[in-house]
């Protein structure tokens, strides 16, 4: 008998394919803007976070960052009061009881990747949701395969990737690990398609493609940089005409939160051991000094209400 009808997984894996409710557990900013895109594709959500207070909290966010939609003509308020009718916070696991999927989404400003307490989640996921649950994580550094060998069923875990900024990227990395059955890919891509997003499949290596791509990219600009070539300014400025991108090496960083590109090239270059995954001396410097982008004040760009007001070069070669 296989694993899969040793636990009665496989009759039910074949029979449930509808999505009504997807679950959040972990609702940072990350979490936030996943909370939003599904319940605004009319779709249950139920987030899950440390307690009663730091729900309230988020919810006072989500309700903001629809305020901001609002004043920027994004949506009207009856759409807004919709929008949050699908969304229950909780502080307790049992209100992911009904999820079809379950999207482990924790941010920490810790180093590493945190293997060991997101497995945890894992468990604690798997003992409260239905049988043919699908338990995915938004991965970066990690592969889906780790975390799933803390579940009795590995079979229902499965790997996404949502790329900052999740509200305009149109396409999601899915990543199959060892053991992920062919029933959570098809719900996993049927989720993506009703966010009207484009799955992309990986083989399940860290960092995907987009974060093995951007790391590089971020540290080539930062040893420009540091070598006088040129500006922080002009150089996001070349790379937005000769690449085609929205953004420049440095507004991407900021974006993103350096403190979050630290981990990612310690964790790649931890697994891969290459040099262009290597920190720059530059990024650890702003962390250290906690600039660490956009959503703190300054980063390599120093901002006011959201908007570049200078740059921190001064700081950054001195």
């Amino acid at each position: 008998m296989n694993q899969l009808s040793e636990f009665g997984l496989g009759n039910a894996l074949q029979s449930k394919s509808s999505i009504h409710a997807v679950g959040i557990v972990g609702c940072g900013s990350v979490g936030q803007e996943l909370t939003l895109l599904i319940a605004k594709s009319g779709i249950e959500v139920v987030f899950v976070d440390v307690s009663d207070e730091r729900v309230k909290e988020i919810e006072g966010c989500l309700s903001r960052r629809l305020d901001d939609e609002i004043n920027h003509w994004g949506m009207t308020s009856s759409e807004k009061r919709l929008v949050l009718s699908r969304i229950k916070g909780t502080a307790d696991y049992n209100g992911l009881s009904n999820c079809d999927i379950v999207i482990e989404a924790i941010s920490s400003r810790k180093r590493g990747t945190m293997l060991e307490v997101r497995q945890e989640l894992f468990r604690k996921i798997e003992s409260v949701v239905k049988d043919d649950a699908i338990i995915s994580s938004q991965l970066s550094t990690l592969i889906i395969s780790d975390l799933a060998k803390a579940l009795k069923n590995p079979e229902r875990a499965i790997g996404i990737h949502f790329i900052d900024p999740i509200s305009k990227t149109q396409i999601v990395e899915v990543g199959r690990g060892q053991n992920s059955s062919e029933f959570a890919y098809k719900q996993i891509s049927r989720l993506c398609r009703m966010l009207k997003r484009t799955v992309v499949a990986v083989n399940e290596s860290p960092g995907n493609i987009s974060t093995r791509m951007i790391i590089p990219f971020i540290n080539d600009a930062c040893e420009l940089l540091s070598e006088g070539v040129a500006s922080i300014e002009d150089i996001d400025l070349t790379m937005k005409e000769a690449s085609g991108h929205h953004v420049g090496p440095f507004e991407l960083a900021d974006r993103m939160g350096l403190d979050k590109v630290l981990k990612y090239m310690d964790n790649l270059y931890s697994e891969f051991g290459e040099r262009k995954y290597k920190a720059s001396p530059i990024i650890k410097k702003l962390v250290r000094a906690n600039y660490l982008g956009k959503a703190a004040g300054k980063g390599f760009y120093k901002y006011e209400n959201g908007k570049v007001v200078g740059n921190t070069i001064r700081f950054v070669i001195d």
